[in-house]
Parts: structure tokens; C-alpha cells; sequence
């Protein structure tokens, strides 16, 4: 029987290695799979997706602001997986940050809330040779310290641009609240008071609206809300925001995309922003937020929760629906009439691809707004490099700037386009019906 056995084993000895090297190549094959289709290298560069309406304005715009129709090409290895491009930013922000000098500014709110904001001067002329005012609010829980933020605001400046940032309330590390609340998803109060501010202290400046994620849906609903908001308002930018929170819930708590987890991320990063006023939340008088309000946070998984049981409490909404209801700028985005510009990415995982019917349906049916979806990005990444490393600027920060720069060349030199420009919006309002919130 040993020697059966030592037969078989000089039969098929000689095959064992190259048994074992053939798993070997099919291992390596399968690692290698995986990575090409989690990198998503196989996908091709291309220029952002428009929606738009063929109009003086938007013609002026595609000739003057190339990158909107240019090539987006992130950096090779990694930059064609919208996680990577959102890890990468929210762990970075962005490499080689500078470090812009600004001041802060306090406003006191009418509820006894203290809105706090950076205001950084130009470094140089404006190409027009105007004061212009960007009017910017950060993405959920970010202020003016954030890398991102300091990154956009330096390029700004560098470009003749003064830049107002608001910060969050509630998201300054060691800023006491004054008022038992904090910023919400779509709460316009310390925005409005900062934009009163600038109009106030700068008589003769022009404003740029600019929004990140939370941020961008902040400002359409601020300029949607009264349309005394856009006076001296140029144009506004939005970029990766999600315009319904009511629609964004049933998508957060899906696992495709990895959004389940994304969702756990950024409540657990949300739960820690509201344990830390704690105290200030507890000792008001005037305060919704009882114990077991921050109890119930504790064992919180999910933003629908956190919102559910401390954000909308803030505002008095009775119900999670009426505050998403009430907070989503889609309800008031079709009343801006100033030129805007609405950016998502197409794999953005915080994103879901339902929530883009909406800012494609708007770019279909008003002229004032172009809807660009670029292919790449993530969520605020947008991250450009040959192959490995990222360029200190990204996409998003130079296409905000070169589309601001074509607009306010539009408004100073081409008067007569621009009265066009307003009769084909009066047009379209009349034709509609569509009524504006005064």
C-alpha cells in the first residue's frame, strides 16, 4: 500500500508545483480584477455633461469659460473612484494648503445667536476692475479653517476677489453657542445676516454666491426665499449638494455606493460636533433639547436620526418630513433668475443618481441655469494630477473662479446681451407662470 502511495506521489509530484503556480496567477488575476474595477480604470476621461438652453448668455459662457466643456482628467492610479476622490478630500481637504489672513466678524442673531464669519481682502485688481464680493458657505459642519476652504478662498483672492465665509454655527472648535441651536441643513438666518453684512459694509461691491454640499443648498434656498436676495447678486455656484433632503433619506440608508456607511460616518462626526455643546444645549432656558433628547443621540446610527431627535427640534418642525420638507432648497431653487451654475460628479457616493432628475429638469427649462455633471470627482474632490499626485488647485476650485470671471465680464461689457438675456427669462416666467416669492 506504501508503495501505491509512493508511486502516486512520483506521479503526480512533478505537477504539484505547477498546481500551485497556477493558483498563484489566478490569485494575483483576481487582486488585479478587483482593483481595476474598484479603481474604475477602465472608465474614460471626458468633459462634464451639460444641460443647458441655448441662450446669449450660455453661447458667451461655453467660449469664455473652457473648462466646461474641456476634458476633466483626474490623476490616473486612484483618481477614477468617486470613494477615493471623497476620501482624499475629507481626510486632506487638499495638499499644500496656504494659509489666507482674514478677520473674523461677529453678528449678533435676533434669538441671541452669535453667527461668526472670515472676511479676507483681494490680493490685487479685479480683470473688470470692480469690487466683487464671493459670498461662500461650507459644506455640513466646515468653516473658514477647513483645507478646502482655505485652498478656494487663496485662489479667489489671488483672482481680485474678496471672500466672506460663514462659518457654521456651532462648527468652531472652542465657540461657545449663545443660543440653544446650531446650524441645520437648511436654516438661511446667519448666511442672510452675513450677506446684510458685506451689502452693508461694502456699498459699492457685487456679490457672487457660492455653495459647498449643505452649502449649496443653503444659498439657493436664500436667494429662492425673497427676491430681494439677489439684488447685486451676479451669479451663484452650487457645487455637490443634493437639493431634497425628503428624496436624500430613503437613498442614505441604501448599501449601494457604500452610502449606508457614509451615512454612519458623518452622523457619528455629527453626533461628536453636538455632544461637544452639550452643556450649552442643557443650560438654556429657552432650549427644545432635553436629556433625553442627547440620550436617544448617543444610540444614533444614522443623520435621519440625529435629525430627528435634536436637529429639527431647533426650529420647532413637528415632524422629521415637514423639516426636510421645509429646509430643501428645491422648493425655492426655480425662483432664482440670476445666472447659476449647478456641479455635480456622477460618482459621487454621497449622491444618488435620482436626486440629478432635479438640477437637469431645472437646466431644461430655464435659461439662467446650466447644469454640468462631470463623470469624475466624488464628492468635493475633483482632484487633477498626471498619475499619482493631485495639483494643489482642483478642478472645482479653478472652473468656480473661470465661470465667475466670464460672468462678470458679461455684466460690464456686454449690456445689450444682457437685456436679451433677462427678456428670454421674462419670457419664460410669463409663458409658465411661474411666480416669484417677494
Amino acid at each position: 500500500m506504501a508503495a501505491l502511495e509512493d508511486g502516486d506521489m512520483n506521479t503526480f509530484g512533478p505537477e504539484l508545483p505547477a498546481m500551485f503556480d497556477g493558483m498563484k496567477l489566478a490569485a494575483v488575476a483576481t487582486v488585479l480584477y478587483v482593483i481595476v474595477r474598484c479603481l474604475n480604470l477602465k472608465s474614460t476621461t471626458a468633459p462634464p455633461g451639460i444641460i443647458y438652453q441655448d441662450t446669449p448668455l450660455s453661447r458667451y459662457l461655453f467660449k469664455t469659460c473652457p473648462m466646461l466643456t474641456k476634458e476633466y482628467i483626474p490623476p490616473l492610479l486612484w483618481g477614477k473612484s468617486g470613494h477615493l476622490q471623497t476620501a482624499l478630500y475629507g481626510k486632506m481637504g487638499r495638499v499644500n494648503t496656504p494659509t489666507p489672513f482674514g478677520v473674523r466678524k461677529f453678528l449678533p442673531m435676533q434669538d441671541g445667536a452669535t453667527a461668526t464669519f472670515d472676511l479676507f481682502e483681494p490680493i490685487g485688481e479685479h480683470s473688470t476692475g470692480d469690487d466683487i464680493t464671493m459670498v461662500i458657505c461650507p459644506g455640513i459642519g466646515n468653516h473658514s479653517e477647513q483645507n478646502y476652504i482655505r485652498t478656494f478662498v487663496d485662489h479667489s483672492q489671488r483672482q481680485g476677489y474678496r471672500c466672506a465665509v460663514l462659518n457654521h454655527l456651532g462648527a468652531l472648535p472652542n465657540m461657545e453657542l449663545t443660543s440653544p441651536r446650531m446650524f441645520t441643513y437648511g436654516c438661511t438666518w446667519e448666511y442672510a445676516a452675513m450677506v446684510a453684512y458685506i451689502k452693508q459694509a461694502f456699498p459699492q461691491t457685487l456679490l457672487v454666491v457660492v455653495g459647498f454640499s449643505l452649502g449649496g443648498n443653503i444659498v439657493c434656498k436664500f436667494l429662492g426665499e425673497h427676491t430681494s436676495n439677489q439684488d447685486r447678486v451676479l451669479c451663484c455656484v452650487s457645487v455637490c449638494q443634493g437639493y431634497s433632503a425628503l428624496r436624500a433619506q430613503e437613498t442614505f440608508l441604501q448599501w449601494d455606493q457604500c452610502r449606508r456607511l457614509y451615512n454612519f460616518v458623518l452622523a457619528d462626526k455629527m453626533k461628536k460636533l453636538i455632544l461637544s455643546h452639550r452643556s450649552s444645549l442643557l443650560s438654556m432656558k429657552s432650549s427644545n433639547i432635553g436629556d433625553a433628547d442627547l440620550n436617544r443621540l448617543y444610540s444614533a446610527t444614522s443623520l435621519m436620526q440625529i435629525d430627528d431627535s435634536i436637529m429639527r427640534k431647533f426650529h420647532d418642525y413637528s415632524s422629521l418630513k415637514e423639516y426636510y420638507e421645509k429646509e430643501s432648497c428645491v422648493h425655492y431653487i426655480h425662483n432664482v433668475t440670476v445666472p447659476l451654475l449647478l456641479v455635480n460628479s456622477s460618482d459621487d457616493p454621497l449622491i444618488h443618481q435620482s436626486l440629478l432628475a432635479i438640477p437637469r429638469t431645472l437646466a431644461e427649462k430655464m435659461p439662467n441655469v446650466i447644469f454640468a455633471l462631470t463623470q469624475h470627482g466624488g464628492h468635493l474632490g475633483f482632484f487633477e494630477g498626471a498619475v499619482l499626485f493631485p495639483q494643489p488647485l482642483t478642478w472645482m476650485d479653478k472652473v468656480i473662479v473661470e465661470y465667475t470671471n466670464a460672468i462678470c465680464h458679461w455684466e460690464k461689457d456686454w449690456p445689450s446681451c444682457q437685456r436679451s438675456s433677462q427678456q428670454h427669462m421674462n419670457s419664460y416666467l410669463q409663458s409658465t407662470g411661474v411666480t416669484l416669492n417677494g
